[in-house]
């Protein structure tokens, strides 16, 4: 499943990412936290065998035997066959012949040099072509759009970094990190930090909140990373780390969280700034810088799930939680909270991009609520879906354009000018529950959607006729475009099954893989102006 989404603008990636390699002293901390782990897990072991053991020397249980309640007497038997067979009396193993797993390793031939090697062929000019190969596949042009998606499947979580190449339409995965737990959200920020911290210029990273209370934060121009560049809430020595598993899952802590992180913010103008909220109750703010907590807020009675930067003002925060309630706060006065109550859980919040001073509202019970800060009431309340409103984004150039998707698998596009929300169109882009949505800001009409099948999916809202009748003279089109939806196909997918895949979603035109398309090479569909398709219906109520 796709549980988050993050867009990377064009040209800020490297055109030619590097390969992740390990220094001596990268070696020795690994070395160092091992043997800390190490050491910590002995420790515990060697406390819960005393516990056992005075159990088992408790006088009250010594008539039952516990050391020996789950062994029966063929076990026995089995165990002494076994000691008879390492003793060479009985058995194939007794009969004095040993088994040497490199017994034949005298008739391996070594050669010093690849060269002087007859099963090797090629020579230094097939590796470099092969390498200048290799390279141009990896290639990132800055007319490359990074989509960064959360994924989790067969209880394996990664980030995939895909690019979509804007010139033919076409999305691959060019690499990926494996995280340590399932993500729960996402955060782009160009802040340099870990092996690059001081460097001059804006850097390429994503912050990652997972079911951890820690923070990865992982460099994009890196592929094959072992791990994060750096890890905020992560204990420095063995007292910490002892005092993190204690604090695990209990009463906040004022310097790192102590359950899952469920939300993340990048402040875009104080750079160094990054905003977290946790199942713990709290909200911290991190210093990049410094790598630390530098405030903790406890303004919320349960679990926090959203954080956001206001756009206009660095230092206002707005945070939702499962107390069924908003708090917009200065970061610098934590005491001075504003409040607005909600009807359910708060799944999400925004900033209207458009108005500073509003914000919407997303909620499990189906509605959006759209606020202004300056009324406790909302401005109006918009019946959504009939499950929750699990993703929302807003067009990021054209005010009035609200896009939201839900766990009852569909993506509705509103108009919500001058205060009077109507729905334009909605679809089933055949993602299953819809866990994420995001438009791309350089592509304003295309919106991801990714969901429970874990199939991401680009679509061009201005494909619809509808959106085009609404919105057409702002969106600056007024014919149906050439695209209509974008997706990944898996690498194995049998081109054979195409025609069975159209037949199920007859917008999809591109075949994604993970080499560039070819010039000129030709895409699966059409420029049809009519979104009358098998796999949608546009509705109006």
């Amino acid at each position: 499943m796709i549980s988050a989404f993050a867009w990377v603008r064009k040209g800020v990636s490297a055109e030619r990412p590097t390969t992740y390699e390990m220094t001596e002293d990268e070696y020795a901390r690994l070395q160092s936290v091992a043997k800390e782990e190490i050491s910590l897990a002995k420790k515990e072991i060697k406390a819960k065998a005393k516990i056992d053991e005075e159990i088992l020397n408790d006088p009250a249980l010594k008539d039952f035997d516990l050391e020996h309640y789950d062994t029966d007497e063929d076990d026995e038997e089995d165990e002494e066959d076994g000691d008879e067979d390492k003793d060479g009396q009985k058995g194939e193993s007794g009969r004095g012949r040993s088994t040497n797993l490199f017994s034949n390793v005298r008739g391996l031939a070594y050669y010093e040099d690849n060269q002087e090697d007859p099963d090797i062929t090629g020579g230094d000019g097939a590796d470099l072509e092969e390498d200048e190969e290799e390279a141009e596949e990896t290639r990132i042009l800055g007319s490359d759009n990074l989509l960064l998606v959360a994924k989790t499947e067969d209880d394996v979580s990664n980030i995939e970094v895909c690019v979509l190449e804007g010139a033919e339409d076409n999305m691959f995965v060019h690499h990926d990190f494996m995280l340590s737990s399932f993500p729960l959200a996402v955060e782009w920020l160009d802040f340099r930090v870990g092996r690059k911290a001081g460097q001059e210029g804006g850097g390429n990273y994503v912050a990652v909140a997972t079911f951890e209370p820690q923070i990865e934060i992982w460099d994009l121009d890196t592929m094959e990373a072992m791990y994060p560049d750096l890890v905020l809430g992560a204990a420095t020595g063995s007292s910490d780390k002892k005092t993190q598993r204690k604090a695990r899952g209990k009463k906040p802590h004022s310097d790192f969280h102590t359950d899952a992180v469920m939300g993340l913010s990048w402040n875009r103008m104080a750079r160094n700034l990054l905003a977290s909220s946790s199942a713990d109750t709290t909200v911290k703010l991190w210093d990049l810088a410094a790598a630390k907590c530098v405030q903790s807020y406890n303004h919320h009675s349960d679990k926090v799930q959203t954080v956001r930067w206001n756009p206009a003002e660095a230092s206002v925060m707005l945070t939702g939680g499962y107390d069924k309630r908003v708090a917009a706060l200065d970061s610098r006065a934590p005491g001075a909270v504003s409040w607005w109550s909600v009807d359910a859980d708060v799944e999400s919040v925004m900033w209207d991009a458009h108005s500073a001073g509003c914000f919407f509202v997303a909620t499990e019970a189906g509605t959006v609520r759209y606020f202004d800060i300056r009324s406790g009431t909302p401005v109006y309340t918009l019946a959504a879906h009939d499950e929750a409103v699990s993703a929302m984004d807003q067009h990021p150039t054209m005010p009035g354009i609200l896009v939201t998707g839900s766990a009852d698998e569909s993506v509705k596009v509103w108009d919500v000018r001058n205060a009077k929300p109507s729905m334009v169109v909605s679809r089933n882009l055949d993602v299953g529950n819809v866990f994420a949505l995001a438009f791309c800001p350089d592509e304003p009409t295309l919106v991801a959607v990714g969901g429970s099948t874990g199939e991401p999916r680009l679509w061009d809202i201005s494909s619809n006729a509808d959106v085009r009748q609404v919105f057409g003279a702002a969106l600056g089109t007024s014919a149906a475009p050439k695209r209509t939806l974008i997706g990944l196909q898996n690498d194995d997918e049998d081109d054979d099954d195409e025609g069975n895949r159209r037949a199920v979603i007859s917008e999809m035109f591109y075949s994604g893989k993970k080499t560039r398309k070819a010039p000129g090479a030709a895409g699966k569909g059409g420029d049809s102006d009519s979104d009358d398709a098998s796999m949608a219906s546009d509705s109006d109520n």
